[in-house]
């Protein structure tokens, strides 16, 4: 199946595409494994104007720049020194939109998922959580700015559709440091999936 096309990531509303990310299939090829996973949790960052993001208020470090890139893009970065968080860059050039993937269901590739994970067999921690999607996935800042057309990272439809009625609008997890933002209903899953990060009341539709 296809790559998504580079019209779907330059979409200008970044809480949609984050919506419409659910069920797709994130794919990787690192050092000749490929894996996959299904999508099933997402959190939008609205740019300059989201407090939560780290673009808020035009910012712009070295490891923020590739934020301001056109859509279709990877922006990964080191969170706590250790997890690589992997986001995916929409809109067009210049508008920092980002979407973070935050919990894949596995689906391809689960040996080199354990392995890379240090896991005999496979449970849901396995790739709940931003962290561990990125680890599983063999995803790294050295990655950041990849084009999400392959052949490193890209995503693809996936055959089996999410109701709508099964996908949770919920505020982000730990961006209390934004305000009245970390009320925002920037953050999608699917609803009862077991991969979905989060404790029960997060987890509640709002």
């Amino acid at each position: 199946m296809k790559p998504l096309s580079i019209a779907f990531y330059h979409q200008r509303d970044v809480v949609a595409v984050a919506q419409q990310l659910i069920g797709k299939i994130l794919h990787t090829q690192i050092n000749g494994a490929h894996t996959s996973g299904m999508i099933v949790e997402t959190e939008a960052y609205n740019g300059v104007v989201d407090k939560a993001s780290h673009a808020y208020g035009n910012r712009r470090t070295q490891r923020t720049e590739i934020m301001y890139a056109s859509g279709g893009v990877a922006y990964v970065y080191l969170c706590y020194g250790m997890h690589h968080l992997f986001n995916i860059v929409t809109h067009d050039a210049g508008t920092p939109h980002a979407v973070l993937i935050r919990a894949v269901e596995p689906l391809e590739g689960m040996d080199t998922m354990l392995k890379r994970r240090n896991k005999a067999k496979p449970d849901p921690s396995l790739t709940k959580g931003p962290g561990s999607v990125s680890k599983s996935l063999g995803i790294h800042t050295g990655l950041s700015g990849s084009s999400l057309l392959g052949p490193a990272i890209w995503l693809t439809e996936n055959q089996q559709i999410i109701s709508p009625v099964d996908i949770v609008a919920t505020p982000r997890i730990g961006v209390a440091y934004a305000q009245e933002d970390a009320a925002l209903l920037y953050r999608f899953h699917v609803r009862n999936n077991p991969y979905v990060s989060g404790n029960k009341s997060q987890n509640q539709p709002h």
